[in-house]
């Protein structure tokens, strides 16, 4: 009884962790492409500083703020739904 009882809670268990892992990869990607897009968002901000007057710079950094603000929204709600369907997987 007791082996058929393991034998029916371990792949649950392999599936959790499963799922755990697959969450943090995708969590981690999405750290990745945000960090990405904010070095490129910066570059273009340095090329643009560059060559436009000091006035229109702090307009720039206003945009870089909101897109910079923008992303991080974006990151915790995908955060808040991969940890929302791991607690309901494992529910």
């Amino acid at each position: 009884m007791f082996e058929d009882l393991n034998f029916h809670t371990s792949p649950p268990y392999y599936r959790e962790v499963a799922v755990l892992i697959v969450g943090v990869v995708v969590v981690v990607v999405v750290v990745v492409v945000v960090v990405v897009v904010v070095v490129v968002v910066v570059v273009v901000v340095v090329v643009v500083v560059g060559v436009v007057v000091v006035v229109r710079v702090v307009a720039v950094v206003v945009v870089v703020l909101v897109v910079v603000v923008v992303v991080v929204v974006v990151v915790v709600v995908v955060v808040v739904v991969v940890v929302v369907v791991v607690v309901v997987i494992l529910l």
